[in-house]
């Protein structure tokens, strides 16, 4: 239970370190864009205006998603045991552990490498309500499920 926990605090860590870059950087943004209008004229101004405007929606849109993310991490009972796969599931597959709490990549985690993935990615979809011993096949890779933790 330990290392799930550990793994859960990456989680969070990791959202919370890419929030605050998402968050400079729409700050960034907007000071470059009130700098811009001071000192520029013409069709160029209105080109880097447009440019910077599409950057900062892209930006907010990712914000968004990872306050969104961390709002259901948050929400999830780690303590929370199951024997079937299911949101906040760490599994120890043939393949490595995986970690169902959202698609944050991968962590690493008292030397142990660990993906994350969401219930809602391919692969999530094929191992939900699976128990140990069960086999899930995606692009012809075969994880079989050694432990629910």
């Amino acid at each position: 239970m330990l290392f799930k926990v550990k793994i859960y605090n990456a989680c969070i860590q990791q959202l919370h370190e890419k929030i605050a870059y998402l968050q400079a950087a729409l700050n960034d943004l907007t000071q470059g864009s009130e700098n811009d209008s001071k000192s520029s004229a013409g069709d160029k101004h209105e080109t880097s205006r447009a440019m910077m405007q599409i950057e900062h929606e892209k930006i907010s849109r990712q914000l968004s998603d990872a306050l969104l993310q961390k709002t259901t991490i948050e929400q999830i009972d780690i303590a929370k045991q199951s024997p079937v796969v299911e949101t906040g599931s760490l599994l120890k597959t043939n393949k490595g552990h995986l970690f169902m709490i959202a698609a944050l990549g991968k962590i690493n985690v008292d030397g142990t490498e660990v993906i994350t993935l969401s219930m809602q990615s391919p692969l999530g979809q094929k191992l939900a309500g699976l128990r140990t011993g069960n086999t899930a096949e995606i692009n012809g890779t075969q994880y079989i499920i050694e432990e629910v933790l």
